[in-house]
């Protein structure tokens, strides 16, 4: 079965086109990343009038990439939320319209769990049951899965997600947006060990807190007297050190919970997943324990439409559907 999946959730308009759940057979995304820039975040409005402009020609250049027609598809997949409200709207509204008017079903998909299987897109066998770290911008979360339709949450931040950290810790040190890409080019030159960084505890073991280790940025950049900003070595070490906290915990949390849950298997998806010093991290963690760790490719790491396709599939195949009724669903 080809589906085409439809994915509007934040400032990515993208749609592809998965055969069977598992073969990629287009992937085109339009970032309005580029309009946004200058305010330091997504601008909901903004992005929503971006999709409305941008989503016609992303369909049709998933089918073009794809060799196929419209009358090929046999499902149509949309993330439902969570996301930003009217960037979700265009992509659902889209999507109902493809179904009504070619009379093919239609189902909405969990964007954050769509994540969880992104990995599995590229050749690798899902092997139930697994833990699931999903790390972006604005979600930081521990799942237990054992099937498509079974996922129990294990915990998740209580303030701050780790990506959305990262842009602001960039922003204090003026290397711009988004924070991910800046902070690790930054530490590679930087001592992770110069500064030591702590992120909050927090009640929950494998629950997640970065508001704290922010805020210990901003009045270190403050304490050291940074009036407009830090000199180029200070702020390489300032990056490392707060990459080092950050990973570290990522780490130590993900192996806790494979460990309590008695999985030997760690899928790890989301933005912040492309960051190289998290998956060295990882690597290097998982020997001594003997679990498997998957990543994404990096640009699978990233919202897109092949992980809302291929998970829609396997849902679609345990009998889930959506009706022409489907909303929003930011939960």
């Amino acid at each position: 079965m080809n589906v085409l999946g439809i994915e509007s959730s934040c400032d990515e308009t993208a749609a592809s086109v998965v055969k069977d759940g598992k073969k990629i057979l287009s992937n085109v995304i339009s970032s309005s990343l580029k309009f946004h820039q200058k305010y330091g975040g997504v601008i909901p409005e903004i992005a929503s009038r971006k999709h409305l402009e941008s989503i016609t020609a992303v369909v049709e250049s998933a089918l073009s990439e794809a060799k196929l027609k419209l009358k090929d598809i046999g499902l149509i997949s949309v993330t439902c939320g969570p996301g930003l409200l009217g960037s979700l709207v265009v992509g659902i509204s889209f999507a109902k319209s493809l179904s009504m008017a070619l009379d093919k079903p239609i189902i909405g998909v969990n964007h954050l769990e769509s994540h969880i299987f992104a990995g599995f897109l590229e050749g690798v066998t899902v092997k139930f049951p697994f833990t699931a770290l999903l790390v972006s911008g604005g979600h930081t979360s521990l799942y237990e899965v054992d099937d498509y339709d079974k996922i129990k949450l294990l915990g998740s931040t209580h303030d701050d997600a780790c990506g959305e950290a990262f842009d602001k810790v960039a922003k204090i040190l003026g290397l711009g947006y988004p924070g991910g890409p800046v902070i690790e080019q930054a530490a590679v030159k930087g001592d992770p060990k110069a500064i030591k960084f702590r992120c909050s505890n927090t009640k929950g073991i494998f629950d997640f807190s970065f508001s704290g280790i922010k805020t210990a940025v901003l009045y270190y950049v403050r304490d050291t007297g940074c009036v407009t900003r830090c000199p180029l070595p200070v702020t390489r070490d300032i990056a490392a050190s707060f990459q080092e906290s950050v990973c570290n915990v990522l780490v130590e949390k993900s192996l806790a919970a494979c460990k309590l849950k008695k999985t030997k298997r760690l899928v790890v998806g989301g933005g912040v997943a492309a960051n190289n010093y998290l998956r060295k991290k990882f690597q290097a963690s998982v020997v001594k324990s003997r679990i498997e760790v998957i990543f994404p490719s990096k640009s699978l790491c990233m919202d897109n439409a092949a992980m809302v396709a291929g998970f829609g599939y396997h849902l679609f195949r345990k009998g889930k559907r959506s009706g022409l009724d489907l909303g929003v669903n930011l939960d």
